[in-house]
């Protein structure tokens, strides 16, 4: 294939040819009529004419041959952009395919976190469950122990004033022991007087 500048040459030199050619013919035209022979004026349109038909072929052929290289340069083009198409599309589908896989590793990821999230949540509701239970145990076991601190309490004042009782039982078992002390004297005396 022959480059743009190499073209560009031939066709201005075939453009410079025809347009030598119609120059002649319009010399050798006007030539003829300053000499002013029929003969020679006949050649000349002939020529004129034949000169004429060579530059128009010219002309012609220098188009149809601008027309193919055109052709030709566009379908080279063509093929080139759609090379390049194919190539976009392969890197496009590559492409797809990387973007593809780390959406599909982010939405796993994120259907880990969820999972997580949901085991995260039933061990609150359980450990939220067990606190409430605990507290209250703790709340009946401090009602039990505020029962039980009244039963205590209840239970030492009786015990005291059982003590206190028993330390006037116990004056009374001495008076009475006294006393019994006492009487058995006065009723051992008699009998010692009387023997």
């Amino acid at each position: 294939m022959t480059s743009p500048k190499a073209r560009r040459r031939q066709r201005s030199t075939r453009l410079t040819v025809a347009v030598a050619l119609v120059m002649a013919a319009a010399a050798i035209v006007l030539g003829a009529l300053v000499l002013q022979s029929p003969l020679l004026t006949a050649v000349a349109a002939v020529l004129a004419v034949v000169l004429g038909a060579t530059a128009t072929r010219i002309t012609n052929s220098e188009l149809m041959q601008s027309r193919l290289d055109a052709a030709r340069d566009r379908a080279v083009q063509a093929r080139a952009y759609q090379t390049m198409a194919t190539e976009r599309d392969g890197e496009n589908a590559e492409h797809v395919g990387v973007l593809t896989g780390r959406i599909e590793e982010r939405e796993s990821a994120l259907g880990e976190l969820e999972d997580a999230l949901v085991a995260a949540q039933r061990r609150a509701a359980d450990a939220t469950r067990k606190r409430n239970a605990e507290a209250r145990r703790a709340e009946l076991a401090n009602q039990q122990n505020v029962s039980l601190s009244g039963r205590l309490e209840d239970a030492e004042l009786r015990a005291a004033e059982a003590i206190a009782h028993l330390a006037e039982l116990e004056q009374e078992i001495d008076v009475l022991r006294a006393e019994v002390t006492a009487w058995q004297a006065m009723s051992s005396e008699p009998q010692r007087r009387h023997a």
